[in-house]
């Protein structure tokens, strides 16, 4: 019974919705199959613990880790004194095979020490290699482990002086709480009251890729922007393929499974083409000055992959550098040892990034975290930057010829009332 309901538990720590009327059903359902069949007690807790159909493989591997035999010298009188729940977040972590972690001592309290020390270094190992793991190459577990590792992290993009100002400490001078303050002194200065910038949190902006090319890091990606946004108040996102849609609300929504399906719905180039250019012109267009998008830093997310003008995409993102505190573009295949930048989108568009960053793991996360808290306040360029081109003006030929005019002809305008008597 113990180790069902650690079951359960587990299953609603991975994302499952199993309440406690689903377990007592399945108690209920043990007195009419035989628990040693292990095929048909899991079909029975199938049938009752899951409730949509996405999430039957995300159980079924549960199911097989959770339940698994465990190694020789082991026994399974008791899954706290394995550590079955460590084991289980992280499946790459298995029970010691040989040594005295895998034997019986003679108290159960040195059993549980012994397990206990065991788990707990294979643990940080284990969670250490899955900070290191591409998410193209995460199972469905891993991807649960993620999402608690990207929920504990921070970020801080500082804040941003706005023109508006309030009583401080500032530089400029009140002139009129100075006025107003000074009426008791018979109008002598004496005290010179200041006012200061006003100051709010950065907003921060995301446009992510959700074309084809990129659908195999769109979910983790996904998970990546639901976390900022839940965050953080002054958060926009946007996905686009071939065209641009906003999807801000729906990354408000508590759970991420619900704002994965409701985006999903909303965006209907979903693993079509990629038109970067394009998006990007939609932005800067129609959503730069709609958006919290004074002074925010950018996020692009893209591996480069264009159909449409590198020229477009050129010009676009240097309008998008020029209006926003910083732009960062993540690229996930920036993580690879033999990456490089040969695409048409990405020649396009480097010469006016800020920074290229690498968006395959949980530890590329980390870093971007780390660079957010620690931007300048005041605008900076990158190292990359390159100012635009400058258009040449259009030169208009003037006609060099004068017209000759006859002093006989008189003005060839004449007003109303000339020659009239007043």
């Amino acid at each position: 019974m113990h180790n069902l309901m650690m079951f359960g538990e587990t299953l609603r720590k991975i994302g499952l919705d199993v309440g406690s009327s689903n377990m007592l059903d399945l108690v209920r359902s043990l007195e009419h199959i035989p628990i040693g069949r292990k095929q048909d007690f899991q079909q029975a807790a199938r049938s009752i613990l899951v409730h949509r159909k996405q999430d039957f493989p995300l159980f079924d591997e549960a199911f097989e880790v959770f339940w698994r035999k465990p190694a020789s010298g082991q026994t399974t009188r008791d899954l706290r004194s394995l550590g079955e729940q460590r084991r289980y977040r992280n499946p790459q972590v298995f029970p010691p095979t040989g040594g005295d972690g895998g034997q019986e001592s003679g108290s159960d309290g040195e059993d549980d020490e012994a397990g206990d020390r065991v788990d707990l270094t294979r643990t940080y190992s284990a969670r250490e290699v899955l900070r290191g793991k591409d998410f193209s190459d995460f199972s469905g577990l891993e991807i649960a482990e993620a999402k608690r590792v990207m929920a504990e992290l921070s970020w801080d993009l500082g804040n941003r002086r706005t023109r508006r100002t309030t009583p401080g400490d500032g530089e400029r001078i009140d002139l009129r709480q100075t006025m107003r303050r000074n009426l008791k002194y018979g109008g002598e200065l004496l005290e010179l009251p200041r006012r200061e910038r006003k100051v709010k949190p950065r907003p921060l902006v995301l446009i992510c890729d959700v074309s084809g090319s990129m659908e195999r890091y769109t979910r983790m990606l996904l998970h990546f922007i639901h976390g900022i946004a839940r965050g953080q108040q002054q958060v926009e996102a946007f996905l686009f393929a071939t065209r641009l849609t906003r999807v801000t609300r729906y990354m408000n929504y508590r759970g991420i499974d619900q704002s994965v399906t409701e985006v999903s719905r909303a965006v209907p180039d979903w693993a079509g083409g990629t038109r970067i250019g394009q998006a990007l012109k939609t932005f800067n267009f129609q959503w730069l000055r709609r958006v919290k998008s004074g002074g925010a830093v950018v996020l692009v997310i893209s591996d480069g992959w264009d159909r449409g003008e590198p020229e477009l995409l050129a010009q676009e993102t240097s309008r998008l550098q020029r209006s926003c505190h910083r732009l960062i573009w993540l690229n996930p295949l920036l993580g690879s040892a033999t990456y490089q930048p040969l695409t048409r989108g990405i020649q396009a568009a480097l010469p006016y990034i800020d920074d290229f960053l690498p968006v395959n793991n949980l530890n590329s996360l980390d870093a971007l975290a780390q660079h957010l808290s620690n931007l300048e306040p005041q605008r900076s360029l990158g190292p990359r930057y390159r100012p635009p081109a400058p258009e040449e003006p259009e030169v208009v030929e003037m006609p060099t010829e004068r017209r000759e005019i006859n002093p006989a002809l008189g003005p060839t305008f004449r007003h109303p009332m000339w020659g009239r008597n007043p």
